[in-house]
């Protein structure tokens, strides 16, 4: 059976495309800005990511964020930057707090990223669904159909967008 109430958001800016409620992301296409390389990131999410820094020392991720209110436990779904052609991984991680402004985790790959390279991430329930980097020169857009029913998003969906000219997801 075809699914026929699929609705679309489109943003030149980070931010939401359904603030709240139940959807499948279906489709994504997004453009490049030719102005650098960029990254377009999916939360599952009612409130905008936070943003911190991070850097990584072979698998441990160190994020600062200054008065970040977390627990050891909590699980964030984060996005990172990349620092001279290197990142952690984008996923969804349990944290340990090291202090009011610092938590850690384990990446399931290991490298090193200078510290101080941007990142963002949800909390409280929220989860990262996906990341798509954008070239540094390819300026066509770029379409992603989502396999089976899509990625489910219990919250909502939020786009964060740099160095990319626009998004659009299709949701249902």
């Amino acid at each position: 059976m075809m699914q026929t109430d699929v609705l679309a958001g489109h943003l030149d800016v980070s931010g939401f495309i359904a603030p709240t409620g139940r959807n499948r992301v279906k489709h994504i296409t997004f453009q490049g800005s030719g102005g650098g390389a960029g990254v377009v990131e999916i939360f599952d999410t009612t409130v905008a990511p936070t943003s911190a820094t991070y850097g990584r020392s072979s698998a441990l991720v160190t994020v600062t964020k200054s008065a970040h209110g977390l627990a050891t436990g909590d699980r964030v779904g984060i996005g990172f930057s990349a620092a001279a052609g290197a990142s952690a991984t984008d996923g969804n991680y349990v944290i340990t707090v090291v202090d009011s402004s610092t938590f850690t985790f384990t990446d399931p790959n290991s490298g090193t990223v200078t510290a101080g390279t941007a990142c963002r991430y949800v909390n409280s329930g929220a989860r990262w669904l996906v990341s798509f980097g954008t070239s540094t020169s390819v300026t066509t857009p770029v379409a992603v159909l989502i396999p089976g029913e899509g990625m489910l998003a219990a919250r909502g969906i939020y786009a964060s967008i740099s160095n990319t000219s626009y998004v659009t997801v299709f949701y249902g």
